[in-house]
């Protein structure tokens, strides 16, 4: 059951993700800061794959695998870009809930196209309650905000419908391939797509009056996200895509608790009901299934 401690450890990384990410934006681009924290990951992710020895297998990998791997990190590039976006405008509590909404589109996904069946009636119950949850998070509103842009909305709606991309397409394009090895494969596509972003909008000249502190947070959060990764994409290449998902996505436990603590940013009674139902909806299909 390796790989259900790796899903575990994939939310805790991935929730503080969110928090260096945001104490990295407040002034940065987060298009710009999305290409250069992708350096850190990119790093990172190599370094694994020269740990575990796995370099070589990078010329076993089938035409298929490798055309999904690509795929997989077109899809994540996109959701980092909105995720981002959506984060550097809105509050964590605000945008994080609805980034995870993408656990309910990979389930379905994922008992459709690969099958996974087993005690259906409970997952579709746990994703039941997973909707029910992320829509009281996201329906949250202060009597002070009536009238405050939603402009992040859109970001975070596309962050979430990547990211459910994402899952599916690296289950099919890791399918005997070194998790270690396919993390850092896509990772690149993500940078090379990240540092696209930034010429195409002329956010390039930004490089030269970057915030050193910010700049640290940055790397962190790269970090983070690197570990993330690792642990996610070995635990769904060995486990239950169904199950690892909704695990990973109680970072935003994490995310939320921190965001408390950082940036002082209160749920109301209703979110606070949503995380709650979030949070028995992932640990049941983590148990039943």
């Amino acid at each position: 059951m390796l790989w259900l401690v790796m899903a575990v450890l994939s939310a805790l990384f991935a929730g503080l993700t969110s928090i260096l990410a945001k104490c990295g934006i407040k002034k940065t681009d987060s298009d710009v800061a999305t290409a250069l924290r992708t350096i850190v990951v990119l790093l990172f992710s190599w370094v694994m794959v020269f740990v575990v020895g796995s370099a070589g297998g990078i010329t076993e990998i089938s035409s298929k695998s490798l055309i999904f791997i690509i795929l997989s990190g077109i899809a994540t590039g996109a959701s980092w870009i909105c995720y981002f976006k959506a984060l550097s405008m809105g509050d964590v509590n605000k945008v994080v809930p609805i980034d995870k909404s993408s656990t309910i589109l990979t389930v379905l996904l994922a008992i459709i196209l690969f099958g996974e069946t087993k005690n259906l009636k409970v997952k579709l119950i746990c994703t039941a309650l997973l909707a029910a949850g992320v829509f009281l998070m996201i329906e949250k509103k202060n009597s002070g905000e009536k009238h405050v842009k939603r402009a992040w909305f859109p970001y975070a709606v596309g962050s979430a419908v990547f990211a459910a991309l994402t899952s599916i397409l690296a289950k099919i394009g890791i399918e005997g391939v070194e998790s270690n090895l396919g993390t850092a494969i896509r990772t690149g596509v993500v940078l090379i797509m990240a540092w696209l972003i930034v010429f195409i909008k002329g956010k390039q000249t930004q490089l030269k009056n970057l915030d050193k502190k910010e700049l640290g947070f940055i790397g962190l959060s790269g970090l983070a996200t690197g570990g993330s990764w690792l642990c996610y994409y070995y635990a769904i290449q060995n486990g239950v895509v169904s199950v690892v998902v909704p695990i990973d996505k109680l970072s935003i436990v994490v995310s939320i608790i921190f965001s408390r603590i950082v940036f002082k940013e209160k749920l109301s009674r209703k979110a606070l009901l949503g995380l709650c139902l979030m949070v028995i909806g992932t640990v049941l299909m983590a148990l039943f299934t």
